[in-house]
């Protein structure tokens, strides 16, 4: 007898097998590619070999690239794309290991894409006896006592989740496909080459963006007054608040100021109030969390958190769970916690109180719990890794924590008859807060005032403010808006907000629509409103929760996804020639002219190859074929300053985590012919600094040998009309 145990990656493969055999398996490669592990268990011969992410995707199964195409199958994912060609190792070591196997376990992440992933590849390698043979493994951390319970606790193959998924990439790959080529047909000119698309879940969340926008380029400030007095240094506002008539703000400052010397101390209250701790994270609180904390984007958030998971050092951080059950052993996770000298005072002291029942929230999962840290001390964690693990490990500890305790005070004053009031608190007790340092609370304490004593004020003024226009969201809110309105999934919502970032539809840390994405939602809005509604993509969301609790089939479910998206695509159709001509509008208007072309005074526009690589071109072509490359990977600026050697633009070059450097376009300009030599620097120069080099190893030179030269860089390959042809 002999199983295949399927995990997801490879580190989670190396923490099953260790788990399941006492650390005795033997770790084997595949043509020196690829590892697996092989022990025997119970007389059982036992292999774990992992996945690599995704080894299937969606394809076409007819040829034509025309819309609306509707007919797809699951296929290898190095068949479709090369940018995949690593996961045929992956599939072809499963699918050998899998023919001397008679029964599979799929190990995946407890989820929905977990299940799709780990259920594609056994029903590959196993086909017909998949039911039979098949089981499943659930588990919400990597650590040993959880492997090997859930081994010893197989289940069922999870199919209500797999069709449910299977669902979501079918209907979100006929809606992703059938729109981006209705788009790009619709937009792309011969000038041209820039692919658009738009989403099943990607539209409507354009179009709460761009909404909002509109209400903010709408907004119209509204003037309001304040009147306040301020006495022993302590800003008192007036009790009537924000006054929108100037008349009544005159009148209150008049009459305050008439006893500014004798003011009356009216009334003092006192109270007490106990705060709760936090829930424990989900992972949408916890994005939330880090991006105002730690300043971290929301998917380096999630991709952190699953290398902390993996290592066994945090549990699955895909849940939207805040319940902690007692089942998860969370007295041993304390007790655990307590040998960390990080957290050992705080760990302990719950210990001693026998404080082991959690503050939860209302939100939860049937998968998975509250992220917790296992209790496991990390190791040779990275900065951002010891920092993202220090806010889970201390929201953790503190939701076990006692409530801490704030004394309020609030103080009315009266000038004149006019009452004016200030509140002050304190704390009393730190209670959990002790634990969770990131709250940032200055606390405010009033001076001594007596009821009914007299007072005078330093100054009582009047200011006259404005309204403010809504606040933009950041990434992290708009995580969280999207998941009040149902759009999306907890595991998909970040990588959709960075579609619309790299799709140039939204731009800015405050998100800002971009006048391109402003236009490319006006015309879809107007002309194929389908497209952007939130309900039509909520009607489906819910459709597929369905199929998970078993209430409709996976057909019924895309059948309705099909109607819908052929109805959609009629009316686009029947509107083409219009949203034609707002969309080729809209990219005249959105291409970045970089400067003027050095052969014929054409602009010089960034355009794109059908690989999706950047480079510059000539905006007469096909009369000029003249083309430059660009550094991948970068945001590109013009600069407006033309280089006096070859006449082509200076460009401002950004790359994350790098300096911004500026260059000219031409690699053969005399500016660079030190770019690149070993122990020399670039001239030093405001056009051309040293960050601008190619970064490149240095040769080794031997002592006795004469240093070798550098080669030149590459000359700029100059693109055939034809081939310009293609990428336009």
């Amino acid at each position: 007898m002999s199983v295949l145990i399927v995990s997801e990656k490879p580190s989670v493969a190396l923490r099953i097998s260790q788990a399941l055999s006492g650390g005795t398996a033997e770790r084997k490669s595949s043509s020196g590619k690829v590892s697996y592990y092989t022990f025997e268990k119970d007389g059982i011969e036992v292999y774990v070999a992992a996945a690599a992410g995704h080894l299937f995707t969606l394809k076409q199964t007819s040829r034509e690239r025309d819309y609306p195409a509707l007919d797809i199958a699951w296929a290898p994912s190095y068949e479709v794309g090369t940018k995949s060609s690593h996961t045929k190792a992956y599939l072809d070591l499963l699918s050998s290991i899998g023919k001397k196997c008679d029964s599979f376990i799929n190990a995946c992440d407890f989820d929905v894409e977990g299940t799709v992933i780990g259920t594609n590849i056994i029903k590959y390698i196993a086909g017909d006896k998949f039911q039979k043979a098949s089981k499943r493994m659930k588990f919400s951390t990597t650590t040993t006592p959880d492997l090997t319970d859930a081994y010893a606790n197989l289940m069922p193959p999870d199919m209500g989740n797999f069709y449910a998924g299977e669902a979501r990439h079918m209907l979100d790959w006929l809606w992703g496909i059938n729109f981006s080529r209705a788009l790009t047909r619709a937009a792309v000119g011969r000038s041209f080459s820039k692919s658009l698309s738009i989403g099943r879940v990607q539209g409507p969340a354009l179009a709460m963006l761009a909404k909002h926008e509109l209400e903010i380029s709408r907004f119209v400030p509204r003037p309001f007054w304040r009147v306040t007095a301020v006495v022993n240094e302590i800003e008192f506002a007036s009790l009537r608040g924000d006054m929108y008539d100037e008349k009544v703000a005159s009148s209150t400052l008049s009459k305050a100021k008439s006893s500014k010397d004798s003011g009356t101390v009216e009334k003092i209250d006192k109270s007490e109030r106990n705060i709760k701790p936090y829930p424990p994270f989900d992972l949408t609180s916890l994005q939330l969390e880090a991006s105002h904390v730690l300043h971290y984007d929301p998917s380096r958030t999630l991709a952190i958190a699953q290398s902390l998971y993996e290592r066994s050092y945090i549990s699955y951080p895909r849940t939207s769970s805040q319940k902690l059950p007692a089942t998860l052993g969370l007295g041993r996770i304390i007790g655990a916690l307590s040998k960390n000298p990080e957290y050992a005072t705080y760990a302990q002291g719950l210990i001693k109180q026998n404080r082991f029942k959690p503050f939860e929230g209302k939100k939860s999962d049937e998968a998975h719990p509250a992220i917790f840290p296992t209790g496991e001390e990390p190791r040779a964690l990275g900065k951002e890794e010891q920092r993202l693990y220090d806010l889970i490990a201390r929201r953790f500890l503190a939701c076990f924590g006692e409530e801490a305790v704030m004394s309020l005070e609030k103080v009315i004053l009266s000038f004149g008859g006019e009452l004016f009031g200030a509140n002050g608190h304190k704390t009393v007790r730190k209670g959990w807060r002790e634990i969770y340092t990131f709250i940032q609370d200055e606390e405010k304490e009033l001076p001594q005032f007596k009821q009914g004593g007299k007072i005078s004020a330093s100054a009582i003024e009047k200011n006259e403010l404005q309204t403010q226009p809504p606040k933009r969201y950041t990434k992290a809110g708009l995580i969280s808006e999207l998941e009040k309105r149902d759009l999306g999934t907890k595991a998909t919502r970040a990588s959709i907000i960075d579609t619309l970032f790299k799709r140039g539809y939204v731009d800015g840390s405050s998100i800002k629509v971009t006048p391109f994405g402003m236009k490319v939602y006006e015309t879809l809005s107007s002309n194929c409103s389908m497209i952007v509604d939130e309900n039509t993509t909520r009607t489906l969301e819910r459709d597929m929760e369905q199929i998970s609790a078993g209430r409709k089939t996976e057909s019924e479910v895309i059948e309705e996804g099909k109607r819908m998206l052929i109805d959609a695509l009629k009316v686009f159709d029947s509107n083409m020639s219009k949203i034609s001509e707002d969309l080729r509008g809209a990219m005249r208007e959105n291409v970045k002219v970089l400067g003027k072309c050095p052969r014929d005074g054409g602009d010089l526009i960034i355009r794109f190859s059908r690989a999706g690589k950047s480079f510059v071109a000539c905006s007469n072509y096909p009369n000029c074929t003249n083309t430059y490359s660009l550094p991948q990977k970068a945001k590109i600026e013009p600069t407006g300053k033309v280089c006096e050697y070859c006449h082509t633009p200076f460009i401002r070059v950004f790359r994350v985590g790098r300096r911004p450097f500026e260059m000219d376009l031409d690699p053969n300009c005399v500016t660079k012919k030190d770019w690149g030599k070993p122990h020399e620097q670039a001239p030093k120069s405001e056009s051309v600094p040293d960050a601008a080099a190619p970064a490149k190893k240095k040769p080794r030179v031997k002592r006795s040998a004469k240093p070798k030269s550098k080669k030149a860089p590459a000359k700029t390959r100059k693109k055939s009309t034809k081939e310009v042809g293609k990428d336009g």
